[in-house]
């Protein structure tokens, strides 16, 4: 009897720690910092003040707004199959341009020949939880598929500023509820691996957004991956009599430091 218990304390010993070892494998916690180039394919902006339409207004064609590099920085948490992250990205943009046609901004009209001063800036957040629905560790270097909730918060503002005329401000806040999936494939030990996600959803054909992220990351060293990839991004709000339609493509280089 003494034997026995001795081999069952040892088993259970020996399947906890087991049991520990496996649990400490599936947690992870870590940052990441990413230096975007996105095209800025359109930023659409109309508004509507004191009962005025305002212009539908191509802030790319008509305020001479361009592309400008920004960034990411992304915090993220695992364990097990659940997998949080919180993901800023910033937007800024000014630029001074001559009108070519007129246009009528916040209430306000501009005349074809006017020099216009533009700031358009916000910032977005990203909140997502993701639950591993497949994971095979043995499929080339690891395989895991799961579904992706995200909560993405923007707020910002649109400023117009002209020669004898006050400026002209309209801030927004928009919170757009997404859904998706997210890929990650081993593709050689803990060297290389890929990555991918889509995204989207909305609650009208005004309010919604889109987004698709692929890349590549490297690991050099222990808790040190170095990514490069491809990030695509669209988002439409009307809240507040301020309508915004942007849509964002490029490519991104990356760190992350992990464990």
């Amino acid at each position: 009897m003494i034997n026995h218990g001795r081999k069952l304390f040892f088993a259970l010993v020996v399947a906890l720690s087991l049991t520990v070892v496996a649990e400490a494998n599936a947690f992870e916690l870590g940052a990441r910092a990413y230096l975007w180039f996105p095209d800025l394919k359109k930023a659409d902006v109309q508004t509507i003040a004191n009962g005025i339409e305002g212009s539908d207004i191509s802030a790319t064609d008509m305020l001479g707004v361009g592309n400008k590099i920004t960034y990411s920085v992304e915090a993220y948490g695992g364990f097990g199959k659940n997998h949080v992250s919180l993901m800023y990205t910033p937007f800024g943009y000014t630029t001074d341009a001559i009108l070519a046609t007129a246009l009528t901004y916040n209430g306000i009209p501009y005349k074809a020949g006017d020099t216009v001063h533009t700031d358009m800036g916000y910032s977005m957040f990203d909140l997502k939880y993701q639950r591993d629905l497949i994971n095979l560790e043995n499929v080339l270097a690891g395989f895991s598929l799961g579904g992706i909730a995200q909560i993405k918060y923007s707020t910002g503002s649109f400023k117009l500023n002209s020669a004898g005329k006050l400026e002209q401000d309209r801030s927004f806040n928009s919170i757009i509820p997404m859904i998706g999936v997210g890929a990650h494939i081993g593709l050689l030990a803990n060297l290389l691996e890929a990555r991918a996600q889509v995204t989207a959803g909305g609650y009208s054909s005004e309010n919604y957004s889109y987004e698709a992220l692929a890349d590549v990351s490297l690991t050099p060293f222990p808790f040190l991956d170095i990514h490069a990839g491809y990030r695509l991004l669209q988002q439409k709000m009307d809240v507040n009599d301020y309508k915004m339609d942007t849509l964002y493509s490029g490519p991104y280089i990356g760190l992350s430091v992990g464990f």
